[in-house]
C-alpha cells in the first residue's frame, strides 16, 4: 500500500510539474480538468447515479470546463462567480453537516448531482484562475489547505479532546480545527516574510489580502479559509459514510478517488478567490 501511495504520487507530481513548466497554461487547466471531471465521476457513484448517468456528469463537467475556456474565464471569470459559490457553501454546507449522514440520501437525487457538479466545476475554474495569476499566488492557496490539514493532525493527535462531528468523521477534534488555523496563520505570516524579500513571480494570497485589507482582513480571511477547508473536507465524508463507501473510488491507488485528495480543496479556491476580488476592490 505505502508502495502504491509513493508511485502514485510521484507520477501525480510528476505531471503536475510538467504542465507547470509548460509555457502555455493550457496542459494545467486540461490535466486538472480532467482531474475533476474524474471527482464529477465519483460524484455521481456516491449519489446513487448509474454508471451511464456518473459517466455523463464527468463530461458535462468536462464540456463545462471547455465553454470557460473558450469564453476566457480561465484568466478572469466574474467575481459573481466566486461569491456565488462562497454563498452555496456556507449555507449549504452548513445545513448538510447539521442534518448529518442520515439526511442526505433523503435529498433529490437531481438536486445531489447539480450541488457537486456546480461545486467541481467552480473549484477547477477557480483553480485556473489561480494558476493565470501566478504560480506563487496559486501554490499560496493550495499550501493554505495541505498546512492546514497537517497542523489540525498533529494538533489533534496531541490536543484532541472535543469531538467535531463524531457522527460523520470521529477522529476529527475541534482541538485540530484551532492547530489548523493557527498553521496557516504562521504558513502566512512566513510567506508575507518571503514575498517581501524575493522576486517570486507574483505577490501570493496572503500578501495581496494583507496589503489591501490589513492584518485584521488578512486574519479573518485566514480563518474563513481553514474553516472551510473543514467543511470540504467533513461534507465529502459525509457523502461517504451516507454511501457506505471508504473511498470515493480507487483511480489513485494507493490514495484512494480524485475527491478524497482534493474534498478540502473544493471550497476554498472559488472563496480565495473571492477574497482576492474583494482586496482588488479596495
Amino acid at each position: 500500500m505505502l508502495l502504491q501511495r509513493v508511485i502514485t504520487a510521484l507520477v501525480l507530481v510528476a505531471l503536475l510539474l510538467g504542465t507547470l513548466a509548460a509555457p502555455s497554461p493550457w496542459p494545467f487547466a486540461l490535466l486538472t480538468l480532467a482531474l475533476l471531471s474524474a471527482a464529477g465521476w465519483e460524484w455521481g457513484r456516491l449519489n446513487q447515479a448509474e454508471q451511464a448517468a456518473a459517466l455523463s456528469m464527468g463530461f458535462v463537467i468536462a464540456l463545462g470546463g471547455a465553454a470557460a475556456m473558450a469564453a476566457g474565464w480561465t484568466s478572469k471569470a466574474p467575481a459573481a462567480l466566486w461569491w456565488g459559490s462562497l454563498a452555496l457553501w456556507l449555507v449549504a454546507g452548513a445545513v448538510a453537516l447539521r442534518s448529518g449522514p442520515s439526511a442526505w440520501p433523503k435529498l433529490p437525487r437531481a438536486a445531489r448531482w447539480l450541488l457537486g457538479l456546480l461545486a467541481l466545476w467552480a473549484a477547477w475554474l477557480a483553480l485556473a484562475q489561480a494558476h493565470a495569476i501566478g504560480i506563487n499566488y496559486m501554490l499560496s492557496v493550495l499550501c493554505l489547505v495541505w498546512m492546514a490539514d497537517v497542523a489540525a493532525y498533529f494538533g489533534g493527535r496531541a490536543l484532541g479532546r472535543r469531538k467535531l462531528a463524531p457522527s460523520i468523521s470521529p477522529g476529527k477534534s475541534w482541538e485540530g480545527v484551532w492547530s489548523g488555523m493557527a498553521g496557516v496563520v504562521l504558513l502566512a505570516l512566513l510567506w508575507i516574510w518571503i514575498d517581501g524579500r524575493f522576486a517570486v513571480g507574483g505577490p501570493s494570497l496572503y500578501t495581496r489580502l494583507h496589503g489591501a485589507l490589513g492584518a485584521a482582513g488578512l486574519a479573518l480571511g485566514l480563518v474563513l479559509l481553514s474553516g472551510l477547508s473543514v467543511v470540504g473536507d467533513l461534507v465529502e465524508s459525509l457523502v461517504k459514510r451516507a454511501a457506505g463507501a471508504k473511498d470515493s473510488s480507487r483511480l489513485l491507488p494507493g490514495h484512494g478517488g480524485v475527491l478524497d485528495r482534493v474534498d478540502a480543496l473544493v471550497p476554498v479556491l472559488p472563496a480565495a478567490l473571492a477574497l482576492t476580488a474583494l482586496a482588488g476592490w479596495r
